[in-house]
């Protein structure tokens, strides 16, 4: 039987579980679009553990709990998988101010990490 018709869960992470899998993370109430990030099986295996958002940083390198150090956690409420079963959707609560690692002005993170838009001069134009 094919991915798009099991009910078995099929991600492939590769042998060495090093594979990243793409993560739209989203408000579990608004569906507002929250972050983009990456896991790979370890970060992945963490996320089910634990009930909150882990992803694999690539500019890192290294398994990174979402919040942790901020206190800008992420409570995973609903994950939800692709019919290729090669991205997913974790539906979440935040549990602090924002989501974002960049800052506003006044020192609070930005809800979302989709805090700017593109204008039609190519300028990026914060969203209120």
């Amino acid at each position: 039987m094919s991915k798009e018709y099991t009910n078995e869960l099929l991600l492939d992470f590769g042998p060495d579980g090093g594979v990243l899998i793409p993560v739209v993370t989203q408000d579990a109430k608004t569906r507002e679009v929250l972050i983009l990030a990456f896991v790979n099986k370890q970060a992945f295996d963490e996320t089910r553990k634990s009930g909150y958002a882990t992803y694999w940083s690539r500019s890192r390198n290294e398994l990174w709990k979402k919040g942790l150090t901020s206190g800008d956690m992420l409570k995973v409420e609903d994950i939800l998988i692709n019919c290729e079963q090669n991205s997913l959707v974790y539906l979440v609560t935040p549990q602090g101010k924002g989501a974002c690692h960049a800052k506003m002005p006044d020192g609070n993170p930005y809800v979302s990490c989709y805090y700017r838009r593109i204008r039609q001069d190519d300028t990026l134009e914060i969203i209120k």
